[in-house]
């Protein structure tokens, strides 16, 4: 064959790729660490500086209602998995069960025609005993701190594909987990990819690594403030990385958080102690406190945003609801693929190809003070407890039969009869 001969049919077989990767949009799946809605200030929080998520969310779409589970760890069981967490017993903290391995979104993905990686936070295991667990769970490359191991931020402990990496002592962790994934896109460009940030921000520096992780640069922590606003600059970044490789227009990005803010974090260290500041944030002029480990608003509604040049019209706002069972079924959606049965899913997958909205007609949430299913105007727990969450989002006084108009006991009857069809209970 002739030079010409092996060019042309090196090209032929590069736009044939790209042709495919045409059909199956790559996903950037963003999930940040201790983040409420009330945070953005496209959501109408004040207290930080947030600008390139704000502008995701004006060129593209911001949802009002979705919701997460109330702390982290069960939020990624039902990404991975697209099943509520007590269906598979509750796994422990920093588990994911053996037989749902095979059946993870990761695997899903990587028999759809997907590269996939992960970068940040993983939480599903300690990688130190289980250094290939994200490989078993279907990502291709990874790049994750050791939860419970050592610092996520400053002097990071970091695995890169099952190995610890030597040469980050004097780097920024949440700077190594974007560059990896960075190199991840360039690396797949020409074919569809599905990367995973799952941010180690805004989570403050943790007290379970036996002595206190190292101080930053200024002789402290990170103030929420500043973590906030790095969590905001990293995803720019990432969407600045897709520009240039000329991938925007056929590049979902999608930004959600795993639970509501916390009261309040670690601000230093002395004396081998760790000391605590509150968190209070300004959302729609009133001041709030987080909500991280309850079953409120506070601890379980998120911000979702979602960016898609030329399928999504600019400047949306929607009512869909969505839970986080919702993300294994939407993400093999989008891929082509059947969504199996038996999960408690919905895809929203047409929504996020510019049509219709989401089907599901009440999301849920549990915790270990209970579980709830909702509207979204209407929330009841498994005590009874009903809410109109028109009156705003505090729950201070729950409707009693006495004084529920028809519209509040109706719904009450069909989120019971939801509640039924979640047993076994918790």
């Amino acid at each position: 064959m002739t030079r010409f001969k092996c060019a042309l049919a090196l090209l032929a077989i590069v736009l044939a790729a790209r042709a495919l990767a045409a059909d199956k949009p790559n996903i950037v799946f963003i999930l940040a660490d201790d983040v409420a809605d009330q945070a953005l200030g496209c959501y109408g929080g004040t207290s930080y500086q947030t600008p390139r998520l704000d502008a995701l969310a004006q060129a593209g779409i911001r949802f009002r209602h979705c919701y997460s589970m109330p702390v982290c760890h069960p939020s990624r069981i039902a990404i991975m998995t697209g099943r509520y967490p007590y269906r598979m017993g509750r796994p422990q903290w920093g588990t994911f069960p053996r037989n749902l391995e095979s059946a993870s979104i990761g695997v899903a993905m990587r028999r759809l025609g997907y590269a996939t990686a992960i970068a940040g936070k993983w939480q599903l295991t300690l990688l130190r005993d289980e250094p290939d667990h994200p490989k078993r769970l279907g990502f291709d490359r990874w790049s994750l701190f050791g939860w419970h191991e050592g610092p996520r931020y400053y002097r990071p402990l970091i695995y890169q594909d099952g190995r610890v990496r030597s040469d980050v002592n004097d780097r920024y962790g949440p700077d190594v987990y974007v560059e990896q994934l960075v190199d991840f896109m360039r690396d797949n460009r020409d074919k569809p990819f599905f990367a995973f940030y799952s941010m180690a921000l805004a989570h403050d520096v943790t007290d379970d690594v036996g002595t206190p992780p190292p101080l930053g640069p200024q002789g402290h922590y990170d103030s929420y403030k500043k973590m906030v606003e790095n969590m905001d600059e990293r995803v720019g970044r990432l969407v600045d990385a897709v520009e240039e490789l000329g991938i925007r227009e056929r590049t979902l990005f999608l930004f959600t958080a795993d639970n509501g803010t916390p009261k309040s974090y670690y601000f230093t260290a002395a004396g081998g102690k760790m000391f605590k500041q509150p968190i209070k944030l300004v959302w729609n002029g009133q001041t709030v406190e987080g909500g991280k480990g309850e079953l409120t608003d506070g601890g379980t509604r998120v911000p979702l945003v979602a960016n898609w040049p030329g399928k999504l019209a600019p400047g949306q706002v929607v009512d869909d609801l969505v839970d986080f069972s919702d993300w294994f079924p939407t993400f093999v959606d989008l891929a082509g693929g059947t969504v199996p049965d038996g999960l408690d899913g919905v895809s929203l997958a047409d929504r996020l190809r510019g049509g219709a909205a989401s089907p599901r007609p009440w999301a849920f949430a549990s915790g270990s003070a209970g579980r709830w299913v909702r509207t979204q105007r209407w929330k009841l727990y498994d005590d009874g407890r009903l809410y109109d969450m028109s009156a705003g989002r505090e729950e201070v006084a729950p409707l009693t039969i006495s004084r529920a108009s028809e519209e509040a006991l109706r719904a009450r009857a069909e989120l019971e009869a939801a509640l039924r069809g979640l047993s076994p209970p918790d």
